[in-house]
């Protein structure tokens, strides 16, 4: 009977995830295609899940959340996004996601992943993410939030990830549509010899929402290259923290951290600490900022055309978000 139950519960929540997941950008075609690996959560129930050759996929349920292993096996370089979908459509709940990924050598994968909160009142998601990318492989990742507008949401996402020699990651976080609520990012990457890595963050908070960022890359191999990339828009009465770390611990090794925040209504706090440590004298860190306002200019030719104040800003915000 319970099994029933749960079987009954999936078919009524599919429908519903996967209509808020076209709402917030996604692709729901993605999902009715049997040559495209994915997987649907909500809370702690996996409803969908398609594997495909070259990709192991294994969740397994827990009590307040699921853990997933994805594999993309040696060699392989898949033709077609993997596609993630992480939610909780009622206004309170806890999600909590286990992810392990490893992408074995010479293998080629993306993800894209939607984390959905349309109504979130007082809901909690953390993700645990622990990444291997093998010797030459290249890892690219996707994650997109939308958290409605009441912003009753923690988000604590939090990876470990290791990157190979001659490997590439690239991760680009977005959170511009709705509320972010609290948001606290914890990313740490080591990387190998000649490895590649480049991590992107565009968040736009509202009203009293809290953005705490920190990122720390470890060049650890020789010839290892980083960028550390940030836009964040706090208005009205939030606050940004953005933290950047980079060690270059290598002969020959690059990173660089750009970060710009601009800052909108006089409650408004953006706060950028970079950290960059050469521990070789054949190693190269650098840094640019900027912490600014919004261009008057820019403002007067929107209203000039038809937008209210509120509108202007919007339109400008997500032009440098983009």
């Amino acid at each position: 009977m319970k099994a029933i139950q749960n079987m009954l519960t999936i078919k009524e929540e599919y429908p519903e995830i996967i209509d808020a997941y076209e709402k917030a950008g996604g692709n729901k075609e993605a999902f009715t295609s049997k040559e495209v690996a994915s997987l649907v959560v909500h809370e702690s129930r996996v409803l969908s899940a398609n594997q495909v050759e070259g990709i192991r996929l294994k969740s397994e349920q827990k009590k307040q959340g699921v853990a997933i292993e994805l594999t993309v096996e040696e060699g392989r370089k898949i033709k077609y996004p993997v596609y993630l979908c992480f939610g909780i459509l009622p206004k309170e709940g806890l999600q909590e996601i286990d992810l392990k990924i490893n992408i074995q050598d010479y293998a080629e994968v993306s993800i894209i992943a939607h984390c959905i909160f349309p109504n979130a009142v007082n809901i909690i998601h953390k993700m645990d993410a622990d990444i291997k990318i093998g010797n030459n492989a290249k890892f690219y990742y996707s994650e997109i939030h939308y958290h409605g507008d009441f912003g009753g949401i923690k988000v604590i996402p939090r990876a470990k990830i290791e990157v190979g020699e001659k490997g590439e990651f690239q991760n680009t976080f977005s959170l511009i549509e709705g509320r972010v609520g609290k948001l606290h990012i914890n990313y740490e990457v080591t990387c190998a010899a000649k490895s590649v890595v480049e991590i992107v963050a565009k968040v736009y908070g509202k009203e009293d929402d809290v953005i705490k960022m920190f990122d720390r890359v470890n060049l650890n191999g020789e010839g290892a290259r980083s960028l550390i990339k940030t836009r964040v828009v706090p208005t009205d009465r939030s606050w940004s923290e953005v933290t950047g770390e980079t060690y270059a611990n290598a002969a020959y090794t690059r990173g660089h951290m750009d970060c710009m925040e601009v800052v909108i209504g006089k409650q408004a706090i953006a706060k950028s600490i970079p950290i960059l440590v050469a521990t070789n004298d054949k190693a190269k860190v650098t840094h640019e900022a900027a912490i600014g306002s919004i261009d008057k200019k820019q403002m007067q030719t929107l209203m000039s055309r038809g937008l209210d104040e509120d509108e202007a800003v919007d339109v400008i915000v997500k032009g440098i978000l983009r």
